[in-house]
């Protein structure tokens, strides 16, 4: 195979697991790819010197400001079709991957027309036998995304490619021709939902996301991210809202966040959950007020 892919790493206070990620990608059997990895103003700067004279080259680009998932991933995109890309691979820094897992995922993405984004089968980096996404579907008034046999025993059920709503920007492969015909990630977002964005216009423009479960990768799941933390309770309920109103009914999801939002206050007045209550309803807040982007007082 010919085809160049770029891959991209955002790197985000956590070198340990970008290096360990890298040198995952030196044993990639596929030959043709180049590596931009893009700093997103972390406290210490990547140290990528002696990975380009390896198995493959690494562009850096050190930003002076967190642009969040989105925005830096963009950074990466337009360089990568400035340089003739013919796909670009968005890749968590804690990951690590197979071998094979780009060979199998070009291959299928060449082997179907309708293919536009492509996936592999992704399992916890500490438990191997055990699924994190088998791919995702679109839920609850398509203001909530699920991940596919989350947490499922990794026993061979998954054999064959086939078709799901979205693949996590965990790893997600996209022909560079797509790009170029429904545009970057959106922005809007700044963390979350915004892969699950892309792959729906991609969907709305004719072409699948496939899972591809014969390649595989392993992740060591929020990393960058604490789960439960106020920006990830804030970011997917916010977030979820506005990518319920774009995609699904909008004047039944705008219904739901009332709904939402009220659940929230029976949390407070009843002491429940206060923890969760509070970034949840400034998320609704902020889809009401149409506020987009990055969460103010956090990096």
């Amino acid at each position: 195979m010919d085809k160049k892919v770029f891959i991209i790493i955002i790197n985000f206070n956590g070198w340990p697991d970008t290096k360990e990620c890298l040198d995952s990608l030196a044993r990639v059997d596929y030959d043709n790819f180049e590596v931009i990895l893009i700093d997103n103003a972390s406290k210490e700067k990547p140290q990528t010197a002696g990975f380009s004279s390896q198995k493959f080259k690494v562009r850096t680009i050190l930003n002076q400001e967190n642009l969040g998932f989105a925005g830096a991933n963009n950074q990466g995109i337009k360089l990568a079709l400035e340089n003739k890309a013919d796909y670009v691979l968005l890749l968590n820094n804690d990951t690590t991957v197979e071998p094979d897992f780009l060979t199998k995922l070009v291959a299928e993405a060449e082997d179907d027309e309708t293919a536009g984004i492509v996936g592999p089968l992704i399992c916890f980096y500490d438990e191997k036998d055990k699924i994190w996404s088998a791919g995702g579907r679109i839920a609850n008034n398509f203001t909530r995304g699920e991940l596919i046999a989350y947490q499922e025993a990794e026993d061979g059920n998954y054999q064959v490619a086939e078709q799901v709503d979205y693949i996590s920007g965990t790893c997600l492969l996209i022909k560079a021709e797509i790009i170029k015909k429904i545009g970057l990630i959106s922005e809007d977002y700044f963390l979350y939902y915004e892969d699950t964005d892309w792959c729906l216009r991609a969907s709305r423009a004719g072409f699948r996301s496939l899972l591809v479960p014969q390649a595989k990768i392993y992740h060591k799941a929020s990393r960058s991210t604490v789960e439960a933390s106020y920006p990830y309770i804030y970011y997917h309920s916010r977030n979820g809202l506005m990518f319920g109103e774009r995609f699904g009914n909008r004047i039944i999801v705008p219904l739901f966040s009332v709904w939402i939002f009220l659940k929230q206050v029976a949390k407070l007045v009843f002491k429940y959950r206060k923890d969760w209550a509070k970034p949840v309803m400034r998320g609704v807040c902020d889809f009401w007020r149409g506020k987009k982007g990055k969460l103010e007082g956090y990096y």
